[in-house]
């Protein structure tokens, strides 16, 4: 349903956003591009939703090619990029039956339509408020009522639960997951491990412009073949949880069960296999007399996205600049 091999796209000044990615999307599945900010999400899928020019390579969205059947493309597609593209003075229901009047949605069938998306959406209480006194959870449902009304044969979500309050975030979870059952396609991209672990079916992490790894979730994590130990230390600043860090480096190097060490600002992240035989050996190591490392906090977890992305990555997710959001529609 969605086919991109060799995608390129490098900015002026030689940024390259975007650096020779290759991705299937296959009809119903609803795959997870999982990312730092700025790591191409978004340039990525301007280009799917005809609102970039590559540099170069190929996508087709629906069996037809971004660049030159971009009409084709539109009718087949919807799009909820990071800000919601809402009209503030029109209406809930005003706002939906014009993006299908762009559609060319038949009246009879508009209005059923609408009222089932208000309906869908729990924003039939709504529907005749302005759009601009809305919540921003609201404006997440409304936005996604928008990109559904033309009945798209692909759905695209570009960060659709940034800025959300955990509440409003967790509801429009449940939104996406009954519309992927509904059997759409859908590509969403995120940088909250926990939505891509929930949503997606597969998930491609994706960084500085290039895809480093993909599969489903259950396999990503199974492939990780460690626990993770968490350790608090106790430093009195920044600069002696630092050193720390390096103490804590040397006191385990050569430390059989121990596939890597990542840093943390409350102490360190270590990945260990069979973490519940390992971990009494590993208190003996760090408590080792003339040291001062002092462990004040210790949990064990399963692998998760966060530790598939250090390993392949070798850092955790970044929180830097985002790519700008795009704001147009059609």
């Amino acid at each position: 349903m969605i086919e991109v091999e060799n995608l390129v796209k490098v900015y002026p000044g030689g940024t390259r956003a975007v650096d020779g990615i290759s991705f299937n999307v296959e009809p119903g599945e609803l795959l997870g591009f999982l990312g730092p900010n700025g790591a191409g999400k978004t340039t990525t899928i301007r280009i799917l939703a005809t609102l970039l020019a590559a540099t170069s390579g190929t996508a087709r969205v629906a069996g037809f090619d971004v660049t030159t059947q971009a009409a084709d493309v539109r009718r087949r597609l919807g799009l909820a990029m990071q800000t919601p593209t809402l009209d503030a003075f029109a209406t809930g229901r005003e706002n939906i039956e014009l993006i299908g009047r762009m559609h060319r949605v038949g009246r009879a069938e508009l209005k059923r339509r609408t009222d089932e998306l208000l309906e869908l959406m729990g924003l039939t209480d709504v529907a005749r408020k302005l759009a601009g006194t809305y919540s921003g959870g609201m404006r997440r449902r409304l936005d996604l009522a928008c990109a559904l009304v033309h009945r798209p044969r692909v759905l695209i979500l570009d960060e659709p639960t940034e800025g959300l309050d955990p509440q409003s975030r967790i509801a429009l979870w449940e939104e996406l997951e009954r519309i992927s059952r509904d059997g759409t396609t859908m590509l969403l991209t995120t940088h909250y491990m926990e939505e891509a672990d929930r949503l997606c079916n597969r998930v491609a992490i994706i960084d500085n412009g290039r895809i480093v790894v993909d599969g489903t979730p259950a396999d990503l994590k199974a492939g990780i073949g460690a626990d993770s130990v968490t350790l608090q230390l106790e430093a009195s600043g920044s600069e002696d949880m630092a050193r720390l860090h390096e103490e804590v480096r040397g006191l385990l190097a050569g430390f059989e069960s121990l596939e890597s060490v990542t840093p943390e600002p409350f102490g360190v992240r270590l990945a260990i296999r069979d973490a519940g035989r390992a971990i009494p050996e590993l208190m003996r190591r760090l408590d080792r007399n003339g040291h001062d490392v002092h462990v004040i906090g210790l949990a064990v977890g399963r692998p998760s996205l966060d530790d598939v992305f250090v390993k392949y990555t070798g850092r955790r997710i970044r929180t830097e600049a985002a790519d700008q959001p795009l704001i147009l529609g059609w």
